[in-house]
């Protein structure tokens, strides 16, 4: 058997890349750094996280527990390293960065199936099944290769990349632990602010000089992860309704609940460095030194990293891809993670397994029906395929994004806890149900349409 191309070696390629040769189907994967970086990397490692550490919520009947736990029943390679090489993090899913990178990066290489080459892949090659899994910082040449089959131009925004500090830099004397509610154990650290230190620190990022955009770069920044000096130009307030905001926290020290928290993350289990939680931003790097500092705790901190904003390119899923994520107007040629027009790295990952899952079934001659709409992993890919392509977004996992439970009692029908335990049982029901069968899912069954195969 011919093998296929996987390009891009970041989560979603490793994990279509893993998927592809568990199901007997050889793998070149391309992966162009070293011997070409991009401005968000830092390392060769493939799967390199280069935001946060976080994976986000692993608290039971949450919606991005349910996409991991449908991942985990599914074999997903990147959820068991995640969760070998986790991090205290509360109820989050927070890994230790370099050795998640490094463990994925060794399963991949030791692989049989699995060829991994470090050179860019600038051409798409016709004819042969290829999975484009490049990212939000896919090359110029692959991108202008996606333009012309699409017939589309790229969409884009910028994200952003939080800062991390040195721990032994840190004033633990004004800091304490606690999650929040009290959830998880005492994993993060926070920094209390009062009212005055609040409006200091707020009037500071106001006037702080932030990185100059060339005439070309239209920012369209994804609302779950805007800079934090864009939250403050939209009201004095909105940083404590966003990152800074104190609610479940209480300052043992004072038994209240402070004006406004700051809080911290770990980056790995030696604890050597924290994450700042939702402080990305585009400042230059000697106003954040100095705006920074005026957060309680860090006064003489160092950073090992500042925050940055990097450049992230999209496809408008709903008019391009089909429920298998294969490019419409090029069926050969299959596209996952944020390419696709998914955000988040759960969500990356799992677009990953299912174009890799898809693609297998596509080369092995096999039918293949993706989940059903009432599991988080079908409700995910249903939205990028089927949203509103005049003003489509990329899209988290959420709620939101599920059909409404069957058979849900009238009386428990507002009860918005009881209407989410209904969601994640049956998601996970359907789940196991589709993982029996992927390539037999009755149309009636999944929501979906029947994939045929078809002969690349």
């Amino acid at each position: 058997m011919e093998a296929v191309i996987v390009a891009g070696g970041g989560l979603a390629g490793s994990e279509a890349a893993w998927q592809l040769a568990e199901s007997g189907v050889r793998v070149i994967l391309y992966e162009m750094r070293p011997a070409r970086p991009t401005p968000a990397h830092r390392t060769a490692q493939l799967a390199e996280l280069v935001c946060s550490n976080s994976l986000k919520s692993n608290r039971r009947r949450s919606a991005s527990w349910l996409l991991k736990e449908e991942l985990r029943r599914a074999g997903s390679l990147l959820l068991r390293v995640a969760d070998a090489h986790a991090v205290p993090a509360g109820t989050a899913l927070a890994v230790d960065r370099e050795r998640f990178a490094e463990a994925v990066t060794r399963a991949i290489e030791e692989h049989p199936l699995i060829e991994v080459r470090r050179e860019e892949l600038e051409q798409i090659p016709l004819g042969t099944p290829t999975l484009i899994a490049t990212g939000p910082l896919t090359s110029g040449a692959l991108a202008a290769r996606l333009q012309e089959m699409a017939g589309l131009e790229n969409l884009s925004f910028y994200d952003s990349i939080s800062p991390i500090v040195d721990a032994e830099t840190l004033n633990r004397e004004r800091l304490f632990r606690a999650s929040r509610y009290g959830q998880g154990g005492e994993d993060y650290l926070n920094s209390p602010l009062t009212e005055p230190e609040y409006r200091t620190f707020y009037e500071a990022l106001r006037e702080a000089e932030e990185v100059e955009r060339h005439p070309f770069e239209d920012a369209k920044y994804f609302e779950s992860c805007l800079p934090i000096e864009e939250l403050a130009r939209r009201g004095y307030h909105t940083l404590r309704f966003g990152p800074m905001r104190p609610v479940g926290l209480v300052d043992p020290r004072t038994g209240r609940q402070p004006y406004a928290v700051v809080q911290l993350r770990p980056e790995n289990l030696r604890f050597s460095s924290y994450n700042l939680v939702g402080f990305q931003n585009h400042l230059k790097f000697p106003a954040q030194k100095r705006v920074l500092r005026l957060i309680p705790g860090l006064e003489n901190a160092e950073f090992l990293r500042y925050g940055q904003i990097h450049r992230n390119t999209y496809l408008n899923a709903p008019r391009l891809l089909a429920a298998d994520l294969s490019l419409r107007p090029a069926p050969d040629v299959f596209i996952a993670g944020q390419l696709s027009g998914v955000e988040g790295y759960i969500e990356c990952i799992a677009t990953g397994w299912l174009a890799g899952r898809a693609l297998a079934a596509r080369v092995q001659g096999r039918s293949f029906a993706p989940p059903p709409r009432a599991t988080a992993l079908g409700s995910l890919v249903h939205y990028i395929t089927h949203a509103d392509a005049s003003c489509y977004q990329p899209a988290n996992i959420s709620f939101d994004l599920l059909p409404p439970p069957s058979s849900l009692p009238a009386s428990l029908a507002r009860d918005r806890q009881q209407r989410r335990e209904r969601q994640c049982e049956q998601a996970l029901r359907e789940f196991a149900a589709w993982l029996e069968h992927p390539e037999a899912q009755p149309a009636g069954e999944s929501g979906w349409p029947l994939l045929a195969a078809r002969s690349s």
